[in-house]
């Protein structure tokens, strides 16, 4: 894989001005590395899920004014899409790096999915390692720790993915930028493969996969 990690000038891809710009910075810039961690992933979430993985690049295709904060890979077990669905994400921020597990409110069987997790509560709080964190709007930078969350608070965020139309669920990890920077692509590259390998679980548990 031809992959060489991400710069300065990625995460400074954020601070572009004007759409069309920073459309533009992003389509040159990050979109082909993220195509190129979307196909050598997409083979290993295979393996992890049992799902066939199908890699989905943000297209930013809605936006008409305000230029995106953030981008991303998704990855989900259809190739028509992937926010209706329990999927994967790789992206960036100006300030960092996220390697998601996440359900996000366009899904339509939210309900479902969240009993699913909430009836493994206990295995999932205690398997998910401290360093980990966890979301409720994958449009807002903003996380809470997973060492710092209780078994309580973490089931409040899933009785509220099952009660709240907008509600959401994501957990994984984010690196800040320097450090992501300063891994390269063989350090990113292994980073992201034990971030999969813990959160697949919980995966597999909102699909009701073996």
């Amino acid at each position: 894989m031809d992959f060489k990690g991400f710069t300065e000038e990625d995460f400074n891809v954020f601070l572009v001005e004007g759409l069309e710009n920073r459309m533009e910075a992003l389509k040159t810039s990050i979109r082909p590395k993220l195509e190129q961690l979307g196909h050598h992933f997409a083979p290993s979430l295979n393996v992890l899920t049992g799902d066939e993985m199908f890699v989905h690049i943000a297209k930013h295709a809605r936006r008409t004014v305000n230029p995106p904060k953030d981008t991303w890979v998704a990855f989900a077990n259809n190739p028509r899409g992937y926010k209706m669905l329990p999927h994967f994400q790789i992206g960036l921020w100006h300030t960092h790096l996220f390697i998601w597990f996440a359900v996000i409110y366009e899904a339509p069987q939210k309900e479902v999915i969240a009993e699913r997790l909430s009836k493994k509560l206990t295995k999932i709080y205690k398997e998910i390692p401290k360093e980990f964190a966890w979301s409720a709007d994958h449009t807002k930078p903003d996380t809470f720790s997973h060492r710092e969350i209780s078994k309580e608070e973490l089931k409040g965020l899933i009785d509220r993915l099952q009660t709240v139309k907008k509600a959401e669920l994501l957990c994984g990890y984010t690196i800040d930028r320097e450090a992501a920077i300063a891994l390269g692509s063989e350090g990113l590259i292994n980073e992201i493969e034990n971030v999969f390998l813990k959160v697949a679980p919980i995966y597999k548990i909102a699909c009701n996969l073996k």
